[in-house]
C-alpha cells in the first residue's frame, strides 16, 4: 500500500485520466462552458446582481429557482450517462464497444446517482421551495438561512460528483455501494469515497429542507388555513417531508458505517471481522423504499393541481385524497424488503413483505381513480400541463401493475437484476416523478417568471418524451424475459441485440424532446413579451398563489389572505365575478423580511474543501475546511441585524400596480 504524500495524501498526476480520451474531452467541454459563462457574467457586470439577488438570498422562490436549475445541468450530464449506456450496449455483441469495463462501471454508477440524488430530489425539493410557502398564504419558510444553506449543500455533493470526472475517478459499484465491492479490500480507489462524502453532504442538506418544511406547513400557515383547507400539494409535500426527516438519518448512520469501514478498518459490514454484509442491504433500503415515495408523493399532489385546475373543477374526494396520501407514507416503510426476496429470509418473511408490497398499491389506485373523476365532467383543456399528467397516468398505471408482478416472490426470484426491474423502476420514476415535475415547471412556471412557456414547443417536447420513453424501455421488459440482467458492458447472445438497438433509438428520441425543452426555454425568453402574464393568473387558478402577481413580490402577499374554505381563492373570485363587486382596498402595513446572508453558499465552499479533502486524504484541508464552516456559522450566530423592511407605502404601490393590471380582464380565464 503506497504511503500518502505528507501534503497532498494521495492526490498525484496520475488522478488525472490523461489515458482516457472521453473523460478529458469532457472536462474540457464543462471547463470551457463554466469559464464561459462565468466571464460572460462578470464582463456584462451581472456578478453583483447574481451574488446579491441569487447566490446570498434567502428568498424561498429564488432558492426554489435554483434547485430547479440545478436540477436540469445535472439532468443533461445523467442522460450523457444514459446515451452511452444505450450506445455501448447496442453495439456490444461479441464485442468490447467504445466503452472499457471500468469507465462503463462508473458511467452507470454515476448516472443513477446523478438521476436520484441530483436531479430527481432537488427538482422536487425546488418546486416545494418554490410553491408550498405562496400555497399556504405565508411569507417565507419558518428557517429562511437554514434553506439556504440546505441547497448549498445539495449543491457541493454535485460538485463533488462531477469533480471525479476530471479527478480521480467515481464508484463502480451502482448507485447503491453494495459491500463487499464498496469495501477497501475490492475498491481501494478513490470512486467510493468521491460518492460517499458527496452522498454524506447532500444528505445533511436534504435533512434540513425536511425539517424546515415538516415545521413550516404544520406551524406556519396562514389565518383560518386548517389542515383541511391546505391544498393537495401541501399535503404531499408534508408526506414527503415527513419521510425525508424518517429516512435520511438512516442513509448518513449507513454511509457513516461504511465510511468507519473504510477509513478506521472497522467491520460493520465485512462478514470475515464479525460483521453482517446484509444488514448493509437492510439499511439502505429502508431508506431506499421511502425515497421512492419522497420523489413521488409530492408529483401525486402536483397532478392533483393541475388536474382540478384545467378541469374547472374541484379535485374529486379531496378526503380520501389525504388519506391515501398518509397512507403512502406509512406503508413505505413496510415493503423494503422486496428489494432483496432472493436473500434467503424465508417465505414467511417474504410472503409478509409480499403482501404488504401488493397492499400499498391500494392507496396509489384510489389516487388515479380520483384524478379521472376529477376530469369526467370537467371542461378539461389540454395545454401542456394536462398532456404530461394524462401521459403520467397511463404510464405509471402500467409501471405499478409490473411492481405488482414483482411484489410477488416466486416472480421476484426469476425477475431478480434483470432488465425487466430496470424497465419497470424506470417506469415509474420517469412516467411518475419526471412527467409530474415537468408538469409542475410549466405549470408555475408563469408565477416564478410572469410569461409563460411556448405551448407548440411544450407539446412537441411531450410527444417525444412519452413515445421515446416507450420505445426505450418496453424492450427492456422483453429482454428481462429473455434474461438479460442489468449492467453488462457486453454480451454474446444475438438475440438480445435488436432489441437494445431499439433501446437505444429511443434514448435518441428522449434527448431530441430533453433537447426541444431547452429550445422551449429559449424561445421563450427571447419572446417573453408575447406570452407575457399581467394577471398573475394564467390558468383560471384555484389556490392561493394565482392571487398575487408573477413574479410575487419578495414579501409574497401585500397583506396576508384569510382562508375561509378549500380553494378559498377560487371561490372569492366567481364570487367577485358574480357580484360585479370589487372586493374593498386593504389597510396595508409595513412588512419585515429576512436580509440576504452569504452562510449558505460560505458553508458549500468550505463543505466543498472538506469532502475533496477527505477523499484524498489531505488532511491539513480537512482542518481548514471544518475551521472554515465553524467560523461561518460563528458569525451568522452573532448576527445583529436579521431583516429588512419594506415601508407601508411601497407595498401599497405595488400592490395597487398588481390590482390594476388584473382589472382590463373583465372575466378570469386562461390566456390565449
Amino acid at each position: 500500500m503506497p504511503t500518502d504524500d505528507p501534503v497532498w495524501g494521495k492526490l498525484t498526476w496520475a488522478a488525472i485520466p490523461f489515458d482516457s480520451p472521453l473523460p478529458i474531452i469532457a472536462s474540457v467541454v464543462v471547463a470551457a462552458v463554466i469559464v464561459a459563462v462565468l466571464g460572460w457574467v462578470v464582463i456584462k457586470g451581472h456578478f453583483p446582481y447574481v451574488w446579491r439577488e441569487w447566490f446570498t438570498s434567502v428568498d424561498h422562490k429564488r432558492i426554489g429557482v435554483m434547485y430547479v436549475v440545478l436540477a436540469f445541468v445535472m439532468l443533461v450530464r445523467g442522460f450523457a450517462d444514459a446515451a452511452m449506456m444505450r450506445i455501448q450496449q447496442a453495439m456490444a455483441l461479441n464485442a468490447p464497444g467504445f466503452l472499457p469495463p471500468e469507465h462503463y462501471d462508473q458511467i452507470f454508477s454515476s448516472h443513477g446517482t446523478l438521476m436520484i440524488f441530483f436531479v430527481a430530489m432537488p427538482f422536487v425539493i425546488g418546486l416545494t421551495n418554490f410553491v408550498v410557502p405562496l400555497q399556504l398564504g405565508i411569507r417565507d419558510v419558518a428557517f429562511p438561512t437554514l434553506n439556504s444553506v440546505s441547497f448549498w449543500l445539495t449543491a457541493t455533493g454535485a460538485l463533488l460528483v462531477n469533480i471525479s470526472l476530471f479527478i480521480g475517478e467515481f464508484a463502480r459499484t451502482g448507485w447503491l455501494p453494495y459491500p463487499p465491492l464498496s469495501e477497501i479490500a475490492y475498491s481501494p480507489g478513490v470512486g467510493v469515497d468521491y460518492y460517499l462524502w458527496s452522498l454524506q453532504i447532500a444528505g445533511v442538506g436534504t435533512l434540513l429542507t425536511g425539517i424546515n418544511f415538516v415545521t413550516t406547513i404544520l406551524k406556519t400557515r396562514a389565518p383560518g388555513m386548517a389542515l383541511m383547507r391546505m391544498p393537495m400539494f401541501c399535503w404531499t409535500s408534508l408526506a414527503s417531508n415527513l419521510l425525508i426527516v424518517a429516512a435520511f438519518p438512516v442513509l448518513t448512520a449507513t454511509l457513516t458505517m461504511l465510511l468507519l469501514d473504510r477509513y478506521l478498518g472497522f467491520h460493520f459490514f465485512t462478514n470475515e471481522g464479525g460483521g453482517n454484509v446484509m444488514m448493509f442491504m437492510n439499511l439502505i433500503w429502508a431508506w431506499g423504499h421511502p425515497e421512492v415515495y419522497i420523489l413521488v408523493l409530492p408529483a401525486f399532489g402536483i397532478f392533483s393541481e393541475v388536474i382540478a385546475t384545467f378541469s374547472s373543477k374541484s379535485l374529486f374526494g379531496y378526503r380520501s385524497m389525504v388519506v391515501a396520501t398518509m397512507a403512502i407514507c406509512v406503508l413505505s416503510f413496510m415493503v423494503w424488503l422486496h428489494h432483496f426476496f432472493t436473500m434467503g429470509a424465508g417465505a414467511n418473511v417474504n410472503a409478509v413483505f409480499g403482501i404488504l408490497s401488493t397492499i400499498i398499491a391500494v392507496p396509489t389506485g384510489v389516487k388515479v381513480f380520483n384524478w379521472l373523476f376529477t376530469i369526467y365532467g370537467g371542461r378539461v383543456r389540454y395545454n401542456v400541463p394536462v398532456l404530461w399528467a394524462i401521459g403520467f397516468m397511463i404510464t405509471f398505471v402500467f409501471g405499478g401493475m409490473t411492481g405488482v408482478l414483482l411484489a410477488l416472490p416466486p416472480i421476484d426470484f426469476l425477475m431478480h437484476n434483470s432488465l425487466f426491474l430496470v424497465a419497470h423502476f424506470h417506469n415509474v420514476i420517469i412516467g411518475g416523478v419526471v412527467f409530474g415535475l415537468f408538469a409542475g415547471y410549466t405549470y408555475w412556471f408563469p408565477k416564478a417568471f410572469g410569461f409563460r412557456l411556448h405551448e407548440g414547443l411544450g407539446k412537441a417536447a411531450f410527444w417525444f418524451w412519452l413515445i421515446g420513453f416507450y420505445v426505450a424501455f418496453l424492450p427492456l421488459y422483453v429482454l428481462g424475459f429473455l434474461g438479460m440482467t442489468r449492467r453488462m458492458q457486453q454480451y454474446d447472445n444475438p438475440a438480445w441485440q435488436p432489441w437494445l438497438i431499439v433501446a437505444a433509438i429511443g434514448a435518441g428520441l428522449i434527448a431530441i424532446g430533453t433537447v426541444l425543452l431547452i429550445v422551449q426555454l429559449y424561445y421563450s425568453i427571447r419572446h417573453r413579451k408575447l406570452l407575457t402574464d399581467l394577471t398573475g393568473d394564467p390558468w383560471d387558478g384555484r389556490t392561493l398563489e394565482w392571487s398575487t402577481s408573477s413574479p410575487p413580490p419578495l414579501y409574497n402577499y401585500a397583506v396576508l389572505p384569510e382562508v375561509m374554505a378549500l380553494d378559498d381563492y377560487w371561490i372569492r373570485k366567481e364570487r367577485q365575478i358574480d357580484s360585479q363587486v370589487e372586493s374593498p382596498a386593504p389597510h396595508y402595513e409595513a412588512i419585515e423580511v429576512p436580509r440576504n446572508s452569504p452562510t449558505g453558499i460560505s458553508c458549500a465552499f468550505f463543505a466543498a474543501l472538506l469532502g475533496f479533502a477527505l477523499i484524498w486524504h489531505i488532511w491539513w484541508l480537512v482542518a481548514l475546511g471544518a475551521f472554515g464552516a465553524f467560523a461561518t456559522f460563528v458569525v451568522f450566530a452573532w448576527r445583529d441585524r436579521v431583516e429588512d423592511e419594506f415601508p407601508a407605502a411601497e407595498v401599497a404601490r405595488l400592490d395597487r400596480q398588481h390590482l390594476a393590471s388584473r382589472r382590463h380582464v373583465a372575466e378570469p380565464g386562461p390566456a390565449s
